[in-house]
């Protein structure tokens, strides 16, 4: 794994114990300049893991509990008026920062959560007519509980969308859990975890993702991946192209962290279903028969053929 990349896994999962391969996805979309959502039960270390994230990649983050009340211009912003000058001044929202985490977003209306979406997709926020830009990077890591959990309500697919993955923490097993509870006998671990790289730095491992090469026959992968969910007998919505270039997203940040500078079909693997599975809308021959959107996307990956050789032709077109 990249040397600073695995130094910030290790700095995380100093609070977030047995879920490393989490922390990697996360890092990952981080790195491609992806929102994350995590959906879990309370209580299993979503707002901890942002929290960590944002020590040790050096990035300024602000939080926003959301509740039935949160209005969007706690979110966004908005103008006031001044005296002195005679017109209106902007007064900066909780977004305005690196790392936005937005703490159970499915408690909140409709309308809120609605104002998150020009500022995921664009990067920017227009408040009166005037537009301001975000800072750079720019991530949302949003948390929700199930949506059959009281006082929630489900994200429209429209919100889904703009979330680069959906990833799930899970209990710990019993090792975790004794390391949980022995870990906080005195300090608390929060405060172990250190900067290891600082903005500027983090700003050109995102660059040097952007630059990681995708072939050819990678990119003909995706789009037959993506195809296969269209049309699909049990689904009634499938991957669209912001869908895919997630996906190929991803996997160029999942080259970088395996020391690639170039993306092979098991990078494209190894993130599909956390591109996926939030994206697909099922049908209901899906539910008649149980099957979730994991099944689906597993049955994708079964029956689309995956390119041979990726890493023998790239060594071979570079001497």
């Amino acid at each position: 794994m990249n040397q600073q990349v695995a130094q910030i896994v290790s700095e995380v999962t100093k609070v977030i114990k047995g879920k490393d391969e989490i922390v990697r996805k996360v890092a990952m979309a981080v790195l491609a300049r992806g929102n994350v959502l995590l959906e879990d039960v309370p209580g299993v270390g979503k707002t901890t893991m942002a929290l960590a994230f944002a020590k040790a990649m050096g990035l300024e983050t602000r939080r926003v509990q959301f509740t039935p009340d949160t209005m969007p211009s706690d979110i966004v912003g908005f103008s006031v008026y001044d005296s002195d000058t005679g017109g209106f001044v902007y007064r900066e929202g909780a977004i305005m920062t690196n790392l936005f985490l937005a703490d159970e977003i499915n408690r909140t209306s409709s309308k809120t959560q609605a104002a998150l979406l020009e500022a995921m997709e664009e990067k920017r926020v227009t408040v009166d007519g005037t537009t301001y830009d975000l800072p750079d990077p720019f991530i949302v890591l949003a948390t929700e509980n199930p949506a059959g959990a009281a006082g929630t309500q489900m994200l429209p697919n429209s919100q889904l969308d703009r979330f680069m993955v959906r990833l799930s923490i899970g209990y710990p097993d019993y090792n975790a859990h004794m390391e949980i509870l022995e870990s906080r006998q005195g300090a608390d671990p929060m405060d172990s975890v250190e900067e290891i790289v600082s903005l500027e730095a983090l700003r050109s491992m995102i660059d040097q993702v952007a630059r990681v090469e995708v072939s050819h026959d990678v990119n003909d992968y995706i789009v037959r991946l993506v195809q296969a969910t269209h049309g699909h007998q049990m689904v009634s919505l499938g991957i669209n192209p912001r869908g895919a270039l997630a996906l190929a997203r991803m996997a160029k940040a999942s080259a970088f962290m395996e020391g690639r500078d170039y993306v092979v079909p098991s990078d494209v693997r190894a993130v599909l279903p956390d591109v996926f599975a939030h994206r697909l809308l099922l049908n209901s021959k899906a539910k008649l028969n149980e099957l979730d959107a994991t099944d689906i996307v597993a049955r994708v990956v079964e029956d689309t053929p995956m390119p041979l050789d990726v890493d023998a032709r790239h060594l071979q077109a570079t001497h």
